[in-house]
């Protein structure tokens, strides 16, 4: 396609005909002219009019042109970022509209390579005088960097799904979109005279509705001769500090006040929380910021996201490499519930498989028998699967062809009824043999990993266990799969497994092992419960954050410290994304005071776990050999599932945080949802003995009603309320004695 059709194609692109160089029967040609782009309004000019997480729909990913003809914008009517084109590419603005906060105070390269051992900047300025802001007329005295790749144009493209997705319709309350809407950009980096025949293409994408950016790397060989790849930084960005600390403490600098979240598909860690599973997100000291406050100058604000070993691999000739992906999210506020919601919104997006939220078993046999009786007792009250659980006797690691029959025959038994089935397998916390353990690059011996011993996810056992997987998968037709103790992030200096080389590409390619895997599983709707933070790479729920033997405690002390765990972990979760547990045996100890089964006879408190749960739109791990062992117990259970499912819309949205359990007074939570018919649900629970009539402040502003709002409560009763300018509302609560109450918030 000549290049001169290039402005050409760039304005049809703006109007919604997108050429896509990978669908196109020929190739779109990079350019590096912004004619023919609509001209971006001035930065400042104007703000955005409506609160995106309450209305999003003005907020579309568009490429614009700026102040001049050599600067590009990505621009999404909510945050903003810049480019510079020529003498080279380089990002000079990161905006944030609502605010008018500028997020960048210097410039940096686009990314940074380390190949066949020689450093490689891409693009980027050099001459900086001051790095504590970055002035429009500072950028006229600044050469590009005699050392950099030349950016040699860019593409436009919309955004594209980074795996396909198999998704359960009937788990999802709410429509989602895959890939999430938005716009691509593509610059792409020569050095001809370096190294002939290799471009590096350095990605953004921009979504509709959010202020949220992604980024990543794909190095393109087409020389005759491989390549090596050492390093590589993905983004490095010179960022405006949010607070100024004199002292030697200014490495303590505190992450909630940053209003720029990153976060990486790069993530393992063995933890239920995003900022401990993030190896590849690194805030470091800015050695060029020698006018900072700080006295020893380290004040951490350079981002750099790079992995933390390697990778260390070599691209064949003719072949390419990506990498993971960057993503960062723009905050207008440091309050922790608007973080928090804007943080949930960011992985319903990017992961929208977290909003398959399925009712859920744990049987704690897997035997024929046991297996059914659940499958029949998950039917009758409407319950969606069932986990063979840890214990059970399940064996996902048996080639026994009879086994896999048997398997099968119940994955069927199951589908007829609407049950999903499947069941557990560890994987890292534990040893195979010397031969197949991650070794330790320190003793040079297995031990000493994350979790003690574990095998190397890139040993010739790991190779046979993920094909085996794969192979249970294919001939059973279980859709479920419980992966305990995920890789880790270990290293393993072995020298002689089949996967790997030795210590420096062995946390990159065993991060790949685990990663395809999983992906393979979202492209085949294999449901993934995993207690680690993949949710990027397609795990759809985590742990929601418990401690195991809290369950060998009296049962009413567990009541009250369930919805604590609740509480507190649906700040970066969603109520989809994580999974709490109901023992309904006894665990861990404890006895009968700890213990819900026989279920008739603690019918109360099986009662309250379920008004907990349901009512968080929580789903939990509920184990033992039944759900219900008489009538009523059946009841009671169908009850709350019904309540659920009746509300499974608004009880699968966000959830505002009103009080922390305590034991000593009400506590509760919010649902909002601004797009559905009930705007909000609200959950009020009593831990005391006695009734109690509290005035309660309900926080609507997120439910996107102002003026009126009608309540309807649970005994039947209706009121409309004022809206305050607040976005507040006051009723009047009954709360029966060591029960609970909600009311559903609707429109006038």
């Amino acid at each position: 396609m000549p290049s001169s059709f290039g402005p050409f194609l760039l304005a049809l692109n703006l109007l919604g005909i997108v050429f896509s160089s990978i669908a196109s029967a020929q190739p779109v040609t990079p350019t590096l002219s912004t004619q023919g782009l609509p001209a971006a309004a001035t930065l400042g000019a104007s703000q955005p009019k409506l609160d995106w997480l309450i209305d999003n729909s003005f907020a579309k990913a568009k490429v614009l042109r700026g102040a001049s003809e050599s600067e590009l914008i990505l621009d999404n009517g909510i945050v903003r970022r810049t480019f510079l084109l020529r003498p080279n590419a380089t990002t000079i603005g990161l905006d944030h509209l609502g605010t008018g906060q500028s997020f960048l105070r210097s410039i940096r390269p686009e990314a940074l390579l380390e190949i066949d051992g020689k450093r490689i900047p891409l693009g980027g300025l050099i001459g900086q005088k001051v790095h504590n802001f970055l002035l429009p007329e500072m950028l006229k005295n600044m050469p590009a960097d005699p050392t950099s790749w030349k950016c040699v144009g860019y593409t436009l493209d919309k955004t594209q799904e980074r795996f396909p997705w198999k998704p359960h319709k009937e788990w999802i309350s709410q429509l989602v979109n895959w890939p999430p809407p938005g716009v691509r950009l593509t610059f792409d980096y020569q050095s001809e005279e370096r190294q002939p025949g290799i471009t590096v293409q350095v990605h953004y994408e921009l979504y509709d509705g959010i202020p949220l950016f992604s980024k990543w790397l794909t190095i393109r060989n087409r020389s005759d001769k491989p390549i090596h790849l050492n390093r590589f930084s993905v983004e490095q960005l010179a960022v405006a500090e949010e607070e100024s600390m004199v002292d030697s403490n200014a490495a303590q600098f505190r992450s909630a006040l940053r209003k720029i979240q990153v976060f990486s598909d790069y993530a393992f860690g063995g933890g239920m929380a995003e900022h401990i599973s993030n190896p590849a997100v690194q805030w470091k000291a800015d050695p060029s910021y020698e006018t900072q406050v700080s006295y020893d100058k380290q004040t951490p604000c350079l981002l750099e996201c790079t992995p933390p070993y390697g990778p260390d691999i070599d691209i064949e000739a003719g072949k390419s490499f990506e990498s993971f992906r960057v993503f960062e999210l723009l905050h207008d506020s440091s309050e922790r519930e608007r973080r928090g919601l804007a943080t949930r919104r960011a992985y319903r997006l990017l992961a929208p498989w977290v909003n398959e939220n399925p009712i859920l078993m744990h049987v704690r046999s897997a035997d024929p028998k046991s297996v059914k009786l659940a499958v029949d007792q998950c039917s009758q009250v409407g319950f969606e699967m069932v986990i063979m659980t840890f214990g059970s006797g399940f064996n996902i690691e048996s080639r026994d062809p009879k086994y896999l029959t048997n398997m099968k025959e119940l994955a069927d038994y199951a589908g007829q009824k609407r049950i999903a089935l499947g069941g557990y397998s560890l994987l890292a916390s534990r040893s195979i043999n010397k031969e197949n353990d991650c070794i330790n690059p320190a003793t040079h011996a297995p031990g000493g990993m994350r979790f003690g011993n574990s095998p190397c996810l890139c040993s010739q056992w790991g190779e046979d266990y993920f094909q085996q997987l794969r192979n249970f998968y294919e001939k059973t037709g279980c859709s479920v799969l419980e992966h305990d103790g995920s890789y880790p992030g270990d290293v393993c200096a072995s020298t002689t497994h089949p996967g790997h080389k030795g210590l420096q590409d062995s946390q990159w390619r065993q991060w790949e092992k685990i990663r395809n895997f999983y992906q393979w599983c979202r492209s085949q709707g294999i449901y993934l419960n995993v207690p680690d933070w993949y949710y990027l790479a397609g795990s759809n729920k985590c742990g929601m954050g418990y401690r195991e033997t809290n369950w060998s405690l009296p049962r009413e002390w567990q009541e009250v410290i369930e919805r604590q765990n609740i509480y507190d972990g649906t700040w970066e979760k969603t109520s989809s994304m994580g999974w709490m547990f109901v023992p309904l045996t006894e665990y861990h100890g404890g006895g009968p005071a700890a213990t819900i089964e026989p279920l008739s006879q603690h019918l109360p408190h099986y009662e309250s776990r379920l008004a907990n749960l349901f009512g968080a739109g929580v789903q939990a791990c509920y184990r033992g050999p039944r759900l219900y062992d008489t009538d009523e117990t059946k009841a009671v259970v169908k009850r709350w599932v019904d309540f659920y499912r009746s509300h499974r819309t608004i009880l699968d949205s966000d959830l505002i945080h009103l009080r922390r359990a305590d034991g000593r007074d009400w506590d509760g939570w919010l649902h909002v949802n601004p797009n559905s018919e009930e705007r909000g649900l609200a959950m009020f629970y009593n831990p005391l003995e006695s009734e109690m009539v509290r005035n309660i402040q309900l926080p609507l502003y997120y439910t996107g009603l102002t003026g009126k709002a009608v309540i309807y409560f649970a005994d039947g009763k209706k009121q409309e309320v004022s809206i305050a300018s607040d976005g507040s509302a006051t009723i009047r609560a009954t709360i029966p004695a060591h029960g609970r109450t909600w009311v559903l918030i609707k429109g006038s």
